[in-house]
């Protein structure tokens, strides 16, 4: 009974973790503004997304940022990464 009842546990943190690990840069509601399809392949303009950056809270900037510069959790991100370094979201 007691092995069961730790599987189960060590079950359910891997399971509600697993959320918790998803970042910023992972989250479809945080990376849409930058995009200009729902497939997120094709990134706007620099314009649009320099006006898409100002209008993010500076929590959501800094969580990016943070996360750009994780050269592990960013390299999937790569060219978005380095989109935001060159509009000046590395200097905020």
């Amino acid at each position: 009974m007691n092995i069961r009842t730790t599987c189960f546990g060590a079950l359910a943190l891997a399971v509600f973790s697993g959320t918790a690990f998803a970042g910023a840069l992972d989250s479809p509601k945080m990376m849409e503004p930058f995009f200009t399809d729902s497939g997120m392949k094709t990134m706007k303009s620099d314009d649009e997304m320099k006006a898409a950056w100002a209008a993010m809270s500076k929590d959501d900037q800094a969580m990016m940022m943070k996360e750009c510069q994780d050269a592990a959790m960013s390299k999937p991100y790569a060219p978005f990464c380095e989109k935001l370094k060159a509009l000046g979201g590395a200097n905020k």
